[in-house]
């Protein structure tokens, strides 16, 4: 989401390095560069002019200005305050004891209200929790049906051992309209169900409507009155930008939210309302919605998210992943065999398998340092690893232990069980035959010998998945996106 921001703010610092002392009239001069980039993100106008004079205020001390590493000092300043701006707040749920605790999700309509309720909901399975989601929205047609099927989702995919039960009440679809109260009726008998069977949290999926209005506000006050639910969360689409800042503002005036939902918050948008909405409506962002899948929720924290922005990668949210998909006996058994030198590439599709839990493998790289700014000029598509894996699995098992046995004809059987060119067969071969030849080398070495083989097999184009790499279908094949990026992976190394 803040690829072209992360670039232009990096840009408007490296300006000030190598200045060694700077004067009132850099910082101005950089300080006016930030303003433009978050205008260009499309961050709230009000938001923007009090950050950039707060920064400003701060980076116009002596410390600054005494400083011989200015560019750091300046990163340290901005950082600091987008973690202001952003929160900070303890993103996590609160839970009452004895349950359950009462979740209100409200919105408009198309910003991913009822997918999220199961989300959260798997969100919180995967923590132990039962969970009841009932039905409240009885203004669309198929919302009740929807909303059932999103559940069956959660149940089926979601890991963990909590469990997600589903409420809905399709046949007083018929009575909205008609009589006031159908859909607080709803929630009340929701309650009392959850109440009874024990759930630990119920989740309430209210309706919404393509704007704010008298006749939204006035069920969600209902609801609000008769149910009590101890967390309000507002369910916000990240790529509206400032119109979403604007309807947040007026539900926060209406009902008291008590946290915001961003859905959508892997797509391309600029990111001007993860760096307005709290600062313009005073509640928190509490989860931000980060791909399709049920288990693509995560929470959201302002100082990782500061950092992801200004390009030091969020590597806390990377480890925190690959603890969560990553079985820990799988990755020793993979780490022990990398430590002798016995890797295969039947380890190979292990690791591309792992790697495909943790999430969309852009947004992973996005976590790494240094790395978020040069993937606006990757071309890195998760279906292109479907034909890495392709490749392997057209092999025979004896093929996949000892790829010395790949015969010209035997590359040409591949190549056609994959559906690829044979070329494609023989770059993944030659990639992964230096890989295997650095991790033996590396078997036998200390620490900084470990270091120098890394280095000389990123250089060797066998750095696996990581951008510059150099595996096959990670970025547009011979495309200059890809090879600019390599020569600009090895400039930093030179420096």
């Amino acid at each position: 989401m803040f690829e072209t921001l992360t670039d232009r703010l990096n840009h408007t610092f490296k300006q000030l390095a190598g200045r060694g002392r700077i004067s009132e009239d850099n910082v101005r001069d950089a300080m006016r560069e930030v303003r433009r980039s978050l205008l260009e993100a499309d961050v709230n106008l009000e938001v923007v002019t009090e950050f950039c004079e707060e920064v400003t205020q701060e980076a116009l001390g002596t410390e600054v200005l005494k400083s011989l590493k200015p560019q750091e000092q300046m990163v340290g300043i901005v950082h600091s305050k987008l973690v202001e701006l952003m929160g900070p707040v303890d993103s996590h749920l609160m839970m009452v004891d004895p349950g359950p605790t009462v979740v209100m999700l409200c919105g408009l309509q198309g910003t991913g209200k009822t997918t999220t309720c199961g989300k959260l909901a798997a969100w919180l399975k995967k923590r132990g929790r039962r969970v009841l989601v009932a039905a409240a929205d009885l203004q669309r047609p198929a919302a009740v049906e929807q909303l059932r099927q999103v559940i069956e989702e959660s149940v089926s995919e979601a890991p963990g051992d909590g469990a997600v039960a589903f409420h809905g009440e399709p046949e007083k679809c018929a009575e909205y309209g008609q009589a006031t109260g159908v859909a607080v009726g709803v929630c009340q008998r929701a309650y009392k169900l959850a109440k009874a069977e024990r759930y630990d949290v119920l989740i309430l999926d209210t309706a919404g409507r393509l704007h704010v209005d008298q006749d939204l506000m006035q069920e969600l006050t209902a609801i609000d009155h008769a149910v009590q639910p101890h967390q309000r969360f507002l369910v916000v689409d990240a790529m509206t930008g400032q119109d979403a800042v604007s309807s947040a503002r007026e539900f926060n005036e209406r009902l008291a939210v008590d946290g915001v939902i961003l859905t959508k918050f892997d797509s391309d948008t600029r990111g001007g309302a993860a760096l307005s909405v709290k600062k313009v409506t005073g509640a928190p962002i509490k989860f931000v919605g980060v791909g399709e899948k049920i288990t693509a929720l995560e929470e959201f924290h302002p100082e990782r998210m500061a950092g992801r922005i200004l390009g030091m990668g969020d590597v806390v949210s990377l480890v925190e992943k690959a603890h969560e998909e990553v079985e820990e006996e799988e990755a020793e058994q993979l780490a022990e065999k990398m430590a002798k030198g016995q890797l295969t590439l039947n380890d190979f599709t292990k690791q591309l398998r792992m790697m495909r839990r943790m999430g969309p493998l852009k947004q992973l790289m996005g976590m790494l340092p240094g790395v978020g700014g040069a993937l606006k000029n990757m071309d890195v598509d998760d279906k292109q690893l479907d034909r890495l894996e392709g490749i392997v699995n057209s092999m025979t098992a004896k093929e996949r232990e000892d790829t010395a046995l790949l015969s010209k004809s035997r590359t040409k059987r591949i190549a056609n069980g994959a559906g690829v060119p044979a070329t494609e067969v023989n770059r993944l071969v030659k990639q992964f035959g230096a890989m295997q030849k650095v991790t033996k080398q590396m078997a036998g070495l200390g620490a900084m010998g470990k270091m120098k083989a890394m280095r000389q097999m990123q250089e060797a184009g066998a750095g696996g998945m990581m951008p510059g790499g150099g595996m096959p279908g990670l970025g547009s094949r011979g495309s200059t996106k890809t090879k600019s990026v390599k020569s600009g992976f090895k400039r930093r190394k030179r420096r």
